[in-house]
């Protein structure tokens, strides 16, 4: 009885310390604790590639652009960036607040992608994280849910394994199942662009990403398993990246 009032107590206050608006650093701390979590229970499965040539693609790349991502923090927090790739055919990527990663094999061997086109599914994600797509999701329209979710995870080592398919759910509320606005992905395509150019991947991959896409999904509106789910059209991204182009590849021959 003791230890329940106690779980509630400690539930309760810290629903009280994020709805007065949960911070930065709060935000980033949470996220950590989630993605640590759920990495775990992946590599328990046995999906976490480390070793396959996709997987080092897609970390080459990563590790060339964080340094450039780290640049354009402007958040005042610096971010610890992780990446896993998962071995899955999902056509998935997504990022959590603080510059925790996540790619799915299925979305570059399936779609064939380039290091380029790689780049221009990184510079996407890690400016969701950049432009705190996440913290904004939260305090604006999820925070009393998110909150409580928050909460249970930061006392999972009290309540066990009950926390374990709620650290799942948060970091597929924050990276997948409920998709940004698309104002903040229309954000993150140009400044995503804009990154990969300055990192020295051609910008000029990122309309035929695009192209791709749409290939794969039949040219319809239908989602990417999460990465394009309710997000603008493909047509309409490809046509604002080509909009965009001439001072990407400003950037981008600046870099060489």
């Amino acid at each position: 009885m003791l230890q329940a009032w106690k779980k509630t107590a400690l539930l309760g206050m810290s629903i009280i310390l994020l709805n007065a608006c949960a911070s930065s650093a709060q935000i980033n701390e949470q996220a950590a604790m989630s993605y640590t979590q759920e990495i775990s229970q992946l590599r328990n499965k046995g999906v976490v590639d480390t070793s396959s040539t996709t997987a080092k693609r897609i970390n080459q790349v990563f590790q060339k652009m964080v340094p450039y991502a780290n640049k354009e923090n402007q958040t005042g927090q610096p971010f610890n960036w992780e990446i896993s790739v998962v071995k899955s055919k999902e056509l998935n990527a997504w990022a959590m607040p603080g510059g925790k990663m996540m790619f799915y094999t299925g979305l570059v061997d399936q779609l064939k992608l380039t290091n380029d086109e790689i780049a221009v599914v990184m510079g996407h994600e890690m400016a969701h994280a950049l432009q705190e797509h996440g913290k904004s999701k939260v305090n604006m329209s999820q925070i009393s849910g998110i909150a409580a979710q928050i909460a249970h995870i930061a006392l999972s080592t009290q309540i066990g394994s009950q926390a374990s398919g709620m650290v799942v759910s948060v970091a597929k509320d924050w990276g997948l199942d409920k998709p940004y606005s698309r104002s903040h992905e229309t954000e993150a395509d140009e400044v995503g662009l804009m990154l990969m150019a300055k990192a020295g991947y051609n910008p000029q991959a990122a309309p035929n990403l695009w192209i791709k896409m749409n290939q794969a999904t039949g040219n319809s509106n239908s989602a990417l398993a999460g990465l394009v789910s309710t997000h603008p059209t493909n047509a309409a991204r490809q046509a604002n990246l080509e909009r965009l182009m001439p001072q990407a590849m400003e950037y981008y021959k600046a870099s060489k």
